[in-house]
């Protein structure tokens, strides 16, 4: 009778919380740790399986159970009061306030730590300001302490706009983030993203990029190792082993900036810029790229490289521009304009050349050099065959005027001018030569024995010249020449220079590297935040949420004219190294 009696007091609390009609509940107005229970329903205990525990089951209500702010619904409810936890089974759903929601087919849940952990088909629902957005996942953890969820299992995410899947992912509530690792691969109707680590802000659809990652779009394809991605507009950087593959080119760099809806990139510091069809290699620290227009724009250091008969051909200028389809393509190289090949180089104040015509042009004050020979003249054609593709012939128009250094002597200079020059190539090498129109011509003659013979100098119509290894082999003059050869003493020194005679041998190009000046060399580049230094991608995310001209946010300016958006890291200045 005794253990009867002890046994109802025992009891008699648990009847009270739970043997109330089944439509009311129980409500704790405090933030009391312990987990309160809501309404009970069924009640047993099995001490040999669930020592210590309160078994609570449905009828034809869930199980409620409330802590802090979140309620529990379910079919059973094994609860150690003691140990404040509650494993609850079969159709579990968890609320949190009226924005996040998860459902599973277990939790366990901890009220001292505030910790949930969900078994099977969990399913985790949050209401946004962008909309609605559901995580699915075999086993997920939701810390409500720090309102963080996490999973190690692969998961599956769902938004407005992308479907996004990764092994492991945790969800920062607060910043309403995810932060994905391993396998991460986003799915959307106009591109992919794939990435060992990527950042993503649910609000915003903006995604941060760590290690090898790569985009997949219609019309391009990205890869880079660290970076942002604007995944409503397609826009974003890469700032780590950068390449973006682009209509026929190819974009690498430290920095590059693309804009799917303008068709644009742009790259920064250690350029390469590919065209996949001609061949040709732009290299800069400075680029931009309008894949509409099917053009590039290039400076700081810039140099264009392309073959050349099996020769690469440099080119330089303070500014490069390429424009045209392929088959169409020109290139044009303002201020300072340098080329380079073996045999050949030359300089000038800016250079045209077009695919389709196979002619390049040197504009204004324009000097190229053949092995030793020196040509001048107002404006210079080089002239491609379009069939071999090969460098075929040369124009020197108006002031002809070709100089070389007497081999032998080593004091004075071989020298032909014309109104006109006319020169075709064979193998590289500049074979013949024909120089037209009040023609005049100083030459240093020599036997077989080296000995000068004389030094001839004619005036006649036309002069044909025949070279050999870079050198005259053969002079022909035609229509009426008049001239001598003159013994050495008997010409003056002041006499052996044709008018108009100007040697510009300090200037000559003889390597790839001179075609760049001192301020090529000596170029301040900016330093791209980001690639060899962390970077605080909360703080990034909040600065651009407040640029009055972020386009995905839409905040409106507070002046009528807008600062351009920030989707380019932040810049420090250091020395440049050259381009290799």
């Amino acid at each position: 009778m005794n253990l009867l009696r002890i046994f109802l007091l025992l009891l008699c609390p648990i009847f009270i919380c739970y043997g109330q009609d089944k439509k009311t509940t129980v409500t704790d107005t405090t933030q009391s740790k312990q987990i309160n229970i809501v309404y009970g329903a069924n009640f047993t205990k099995n001490e040999a399986q669930f020592p210590g525990a309160s078994i609570f089951s449905k009828d034809d209500r869930q199980v409620q159970f409330e802590h802090q702010g979140a309620d529990l619904w379910c079919d059973i409810a094994i609860y150690y009061q003691k140990e404040n936890r509650l494993r609850a089974l079969g159709n579990v759903r968890l609320q949190q306030g009226d924005s996040i929601e998860m459902t599973s087919g277990k939790i366990n849940y901890d009220g001292e730590t505030k910790l949930a952990k969900a078994f099977e088909e969990v399913l985790l629902e949050t209401d946004q300001k962008s909309g609605k957005m559901t995580l699915k996942t075999d086993t997920l953890y939701f810390d409500r302490e720090k309102q963080e969820a996490y999973y190690n299992s692969s998961g599956t995410i769902v938004d407005s706009t992308n479907t996004l899947t990764s092994e492991i992912g945790r969800y920062f509530m607060e910043l309403d983030k995810y932060q994905f690792l391993d396998s991460v691969h986003i799915e959307n109707p106009q591109y992919t993203l794939d990435s060992d680590r990527l950042d993503y802000y649910t609000t915003s659809k903006n995604a941060y990029m760590y290690g090898p990652s790569t985009i997949t779009g219609e019309t391009y394809k990205i890869y880079c190792e660290r970076g942002f991605y604007d995944t409503k507009v397609e826009s974003g950087y890469g700032i780590k082993n950068t390449r973006i593959d682009y209509n026929n080119r190819i974009i690498q760099g430290d920095s590059v900036y693309f804009d799917k809806a303008s068709e644009f990139a742009s790259a920064t510091n250690n350029i390469v810029v590919t065209d996949t069809i001609n061949k040709g290699i732009v290299r800069a620290h400075y680029a931009e790229v309008f894949k509409a227009k099917d053009s590039v724009f290039a400076t700081k250091r810039a140099v264009s490289i392309s073959l050349v008969e099996q020769d690469s051909l440099y080119m330089h200028g303070d500014t490069l521009m390429i424009t045209g389809k392929p088959e169409n393509r020109v290139l044009r190289a303002f201020r300072n304009a340098k080329f380079y090949k073996t045999d050949l180089s030359g300089k000038c104040d800016s250079i045209f050349s077009s695919e389709k015509t196979g002619i390049t042009q040197l504009i204004r004050n324009p000097v190229i050099w053949n092995g030793e020979n020196q040509m001048t003249g107002d404006s210079i054609h080089l002239i491609s065959n379009l069939e071999t593709e090969k460098l075929d012939s040369l124009k020197v128009l108006e002031n002809a005027f070709i100089i070389s250094l007497d081999s032998i002597g080593k004091t004075g200079y071989n020298q032909a001018k014309g109104k006109d020059l006319f020169g075709k190539f064979e193998d590289n090498e500049l074979k013949y030569i024909d120089l037209i129109k009040n023609t005049e011509v100083i030459y240093y003659m020599y036997n077989d024995d080296d000995e000068l013979i004389g030094i001839d100098k004619t005036i006649c119509s036309r002069i044909n010249i025949v070279m050999a290894n870079n050198d005259v082999e053969d002079l022909t003059f035609f229509t009426e020449p008049n001239g001598d050869i003159f013994p050495e003493k008997e010409l003056p020194v002041e006499s052996r220079k044709l008018k108009g005679f100007i040697w510009r041998g300090d200037e000559r190009i003889r390597t790839k590297d001179d075609i760049f000046d001192e301020d090529d060399n000596n170029l301040v580049l900016p330093v791209i935040r980001g690639i060899d230094n962390p970077i605080d991608i909360d703080a990034e995310e909040a600065e651009r949420s407040q640029n009055s001209g972020d386009p995905v946010n839409k905040i409106p300016s507070s002046n009528d004219k807008a600062p351009a958006p920030k989707l380019r890291p932040k810049v420090q200045k250091v020395t440049s190294s050259p381009i290799q």
